[in-house]
């Protein structure tokens, strides 16, 4: 992989701000063609579809974030020098070949490859069917911005293929893949890990957790959750799950309040037994599956749990382990929650919509991952290279 010095990347980036803002009404116009085939007003897909000048304005200034950080490529992790001599630095260096896969959302088409390209990789870009029109366009603009600075524009590339198309590539890519991120729900996952051959990072998945503690201020409770629930019910960092411990005081009158604070905001309600024991007129969860189910919907589910411990131990085998909140007002019970909970963000007494690279002081992001290796959480573009060891001897050998 040649190495793009820093100010060819960083004038490749400021030729994209200006192209996106000189082609705004022909971005807008392609999305609008998607949103008519996609055919549908309402719902998560929809709400990431979408496109117009607010987005617009957000991709110029992912991009912009993006150029005024440091390069990430060639900083030095670690240097010594041994006692024979031989001088030992280990630097930072691009990954390669990144792969992301990824449903509806166009703006991603900016985020992951700004990142990628700054980080001195080449990305492919699989975006979704519905956003075909809306995706092109970005990557002209992309491909548009390499040229006038000289590069090919091959360090960015679309690919628009169906299912039994991508299985292939996945299997058999033209290049090696050195990173694959499948940025949406469980079947796509499966799908990538069933089919890919290069490493996998998997992002996406929220289906997130807050626990009310029997310590838990009420009115701090209530605003939190009604945020993270209905700030934006696509985003994978949104809320499902509400767990309410049972010793909180006057334990039924608060649940009627949280179930009336949902209702208010026309949100759907589903409750476990216990829960349902006090609000007998919401309907009763019938299938255990329900617990794993990230919603990106307008609906909750209210539990009940005994203690603390019963809320940890049902977050960490239900949640994607993206993120979970803990509501109270003594710090050593929230600092036990949140080093016993396993999940890449943990809070206390906030909303999981923070799970956010730009709300988080990361920037632009390509995903959140949710898994250990290498990076858990917002994937910026620290994140986006992996290491080098540069050994300098002078004849030496090993005996």
């Amino acid at each position: 992989m040649k190495l793009i010095d820093t100010n060819t990347k960083n004038n490749v980036l400021q030729s994209m701000i200006s192209v996106l803002d000189q082609k705004r009404k022909e971005i807008i116009k392609a999305n609008k063609e998607d949103i008519i085939a996609f055919g549908e007003t309402e719902g998560a897909m929809y709400d990431r579809l979408i496109l117009d000048d607010k987005k617009i304005d957000g991709m110029i200034q992912s991009v912009k974030e993006v150029m005024d950080q440091e390069d990430p490529v060639g900083q030095t992790i670690s240097h010594r020098v041994l006692e024979s001599g031989l001088d030992i630095t280990n630097k930072t260096a691009p990954f390669g070949n990144i792969m992301i896969i990824y449903e509806s959302r166009p703006d991603v088409t900016i985020e992951a490859a700004v990142l990628a390209f700054k980080a001195n990789n080449k990305i492919f870009l699989k975006g979704g069917k519905e956003a075909n029109k809306s995706n092109e366009i970005l990557v002209h603009c992309w491909h548009e911005a390499l040229k006038e600075n000289g590069l090919e524009t091959n360090w960015i590339e679309l690919l628009q293929m169906n299912r039994v198309q991508t299985q292939k590539f996945l299997k058999n890519p033209p290049e090696k893949l050195d990173l694959i991120v499948p940025r949406g729900g469980e079947k796509l996952i499966a799908f990538v890990k069933e089919h890919a051959t290069g490493a996998v990072l998997v992002s996406g998945r929220g289906n997130n957790f807050l626990y009310v503690s029997k310590n838990a201020d009420l009115k701090i409770a209530k605003k939190v959750m009604l945020n993270a629930k209905t700030d934006k019910i696509s985003g994978c960092n949104a809320l499902d799950k509400v767990l309410i411990d049972k010793n909180l005081p006057n334990y039924e009158d608060q649940l009627k309040e949280i179930q009336q604070l949902f209702k208010d905001n026309n949100v759907k309600i589903l409750v476990d037994e216990q829960a349902h024991k006090v609000l007998g007129d919401e309907k009763k969860i019938s299938d255990e599956d329900i617990w794993y189910e990230e919603f990106l919907a307008m609906k909750i589910v209210l539990g009940s749990v005994d203690s603390i411990d019963q809320a940890i131990e049902k977050i960490n085998k239900y949640s994607g382990g993206h993120s979970a909140a803990i509501i109270t007002s003594e710090k050593d019970e929230a600092m036990n929650f949140m080093e016993q909970v396993d999940s890449a963000a943990v809070y206390h007494n906030a909303s999981t919509r923070f799970t956010d690279g730009g709300q988080m002081g990361v920037g632009a992001e390509l995903a959140i991952s949710t898994d250990k290796l290498h990076h858990r959480g917002p994937l910026g573009l620290k994140q986006l290279v992996t290491n080098k060891y540069y050994v300098l001897g002078n004849g030496h050998i090993r005996e």
